[in-house]
């Protein structure tokens, strides 16, 4: 009994702005493992309390640059090879093609995705670069990111671990940026475990990356993959590391919370998904733990239940495109906008498109980036109804 008093009162502290310890949020996940109701309600007050009964989502078009990648992760199906079917490798030209089709199709976000500096690895990556006129992946990135401003979308990078002069030079065209933690364990990165063979996901790599772009004053959109083998203890240390680095630069503007999904061509294929209690655990803990951030989960990746996590303190759907799938999940197709707009109202919330950026973060973009936002911005610094619908 005494345990469940204890519980009941740090949910309290948290709900009266009250620092909690490591400690507490690991009592909180031992009871809340046995009954969950009382974190549930907690982490949906606060959501309430900061974002009201908002939800977001990004209309986005996703650019699978290059999908080679000179690390292996044991769970992942992004990743190609030579030869493979799946493999892309965008042209200028398709690149601008797939800006005007966005366009037409009313998108907001250009995402652009890439595999971790395939030229270091892979020939036929480097002259591919050479055929485009670049010597590096991120020099491609930046000119892409040029074309889609011209084109009327709003650049959003996620190509792994940039350098910090690299992240600078995307800085000036991308109003925001993307990099998963995943996760702060060292274990998981041990012979046998899911990052063993990729260096980029060692968590030291991974932190000095978000450092960096806290440094840069870049709004920057992180988070954590649930589900890959990770104990309680090192998921709650990476939500814990992932506010430090908040409290520190100021610039995390989202956090993404993915639960991991089996892939059949994958070595983790036999590997269970992530079990819905558990995970709706996790993501009240990271509202608790940071109750005014932006959290999302991927509609896509729980098809019949998303919906439900609207009541365990999450704000933001993250980006839905209605033109390209999801390459990192292509099992798992993107909801139609408006079956996403149906269950977010029978939910109780309004769904409303935003830019990749958050109105919160505007200070950190330039003006010139502003200006160009403002023509389809609204007073609340969303995009305006009449445009994305």
């Amino acid at each position: 009994m005494s345990n469940i008093v204890l519980k009941s009162e740090t949910l309290n502290h948290v709900l009266d702005n009250k620092i909690i310890s490591y400690r507490d949020v690991l009592q909180i996940y031992q009871e809340a493992s046995i009954d969950p109701s009382e974190l549930f309600l907690t982490a949906q007050n606060l959501r309430k309390k900061f974002k009201q009964n908002t939800v977001t989502f990004s209309k986005k078009a996703f650019f699978n640059i290059i999908n080679m990648c000179k690390d292996t992760c044991s769970y992942c199906t992004y990743k190609s090879e030579s030869g493979e079917e799946k493999l892309s490798m965008m042209s200028k030209l398709e690149i601008k093609q797939m800006l005007n089709l966005a366009k037409k199709y009313r998108c907001v976000e250009a995402l652009f995705v890439t595999g971790e500096r395939p030229e270091q690895k892979y020939q036929q990556a480097k002259d591919w670069l050479k055929t485009n006129g670049f010597k590096s992946t991120p020099e491609y990135l930046v000119h892409a990111s040029e074309m889609a401003l011209e084109a009327g979308l709003f650049p959003h990078t996620n190509a792994g671990n940039l350098y910090k002069d690299e992240l600078r030079e995307l800085q000036k065209t991308n109003v925001s940026m993307g990099l998963m933690l995943e996760n702060i364990s060292e274990r998981l990165s041990q012979k046998g475990m899911p990052h063993y063979l990729a260096t980029s996901k060692r968590p030291k790599a991974r932190l000095e990356v978000l450092e960096n772009s806290g440094k840069l004053r870049i709004p920057m959109t992180t988070g954590i993959l649930v589900g890959i083998g990770e104990t309680p203890n090192e998921i709650i240390e990476s939500i814990f590391a992932i506010k430090k680095l908040q409290r520190q630069y100021g610039n995390i503007q989202e956090v993404i919370l993915q639960n991991f999904q089996p892939k059949s061509d994958t070595p983790m294929r036999t590997f269970p998904s992530a079990e819905e209690k558990y995970f709706k655990i996790i993501v009240s803990l990271t509202r608790i733990l940071m109750p005014d951030m932006n959290i999302q989960v991927p509609p896509n990746l729980s098809p019949q239940s998303y919906q439900n996590f609207l009541s365990v303190g999450i704000n933001d759907w993250g980006g839905i495109s209605p033109i390209t799938p999801d390459y990192v999940n292509p099992e798992f197709s993107w909801p139609e906008i408006k079956k996403v707009d149906e269950n977010s109202k029978k939910a109780g919330f309004k769904l409303k498109c935003r830019f990749p950026i958050y109105p919160e973060f505007f200070s950190f973009v330039s003006k010139e980036l502003r200006g160009k936002m403002s023509f389809i911005e609204n007073e609340e610094g969303l995009v305006k109804e009449e445009y994305w619908r």
